[in-house]
């Protein structure tokens, strides 16, 4: 377990291949302007819908609406346990603050959230397979499918998340036109308490 968060971390290496095959740890991938990045070693283990609900990453954001994803998923990960990237807790605290600065509920997407690498919608190193990028499609009351209420959150996020990247509005690759797509980079996390290189090393020398 890691602490006060109910979630036991494993390394993506030592995962059956089934896993290994979808998430891909520590794969290099390119990005859309054939940059090389490194997908996520270290995960947080999901053992059920019941965890996934009772587990609250950051104020008033519970780590199942992180994993809302449809048939576009690998089937592996379609049912569980099912693997996040240690990263995702760095992306609840950022929407929390953005929560904070708009003053009312941020709703994420189906699929908005973390995704594999074999999902469909994975394409180019996207940030969502680090989870570290949400796709939020309402706030309170408001649906983010008009420029202006694109432009008006965009530029909220920007004032709370001054070091985060925001689509701007706009249709194709690069724009969003019915979410705000708030991105914190290709961030990867190993926590302390994740296994080192040395005890790596003797684990594989001892398969």
């Amino acid at each position: 377990m890691n602490g006060r968060l109910p979630l036991r971390i494993v390394d993506g290496n030592r995962l059956p291949e089934a896993y290994r095959k979808v998430l891909k740890p520590g794969a290099l991938i390119v990005d859309e302007d054939g940059r090389a990045r490194r997908l996520p070693r270290f995960f947080y283990e999901v053992d059920s819908w019941l965890t996934a609900n009772e587990v609250e990453l950051a104020p008033n954001f519970g780590l199942h609406e992180f994993l809302q994803t449809d048939v576009r998923e690998a089937p592996a990960l379609q049912g569980f346990p099912r693997y996040v990237p240690c990263a995702l807790v760095l992306l609840a605290a950022q929407l929390a603050l953005f929560r904070a600065r708009v003053g009312a509920m941020v709703y994420i997407a189906a699929n908005g959230g973390y995704r594999s690498p074999a999902h469909q919608r994975s394409r180019a190193a996207s940030t969502h397979c680090w989870g570290t990028a949400a796709n939020v499609y309402r706030v309170g009351d408001d649906l983010l499918d008009t420029p202006s209420n694109l432009e008006r959150y965009a530029a909220l996020a920007r004032e709370a998340l001054p070091w985060a990247w925001v689509r701007p509005w706009g249709h194709g690759p690069g724009f969003a036109d019915d979410h705000l797509h708030l991105d914190l980079g290709y961030v990867t996390v190993v926590p302390r308490e994740a296994a080192g290189e040395e005890e790596w090393q003797a684990g594989e020398a001892g398969r």
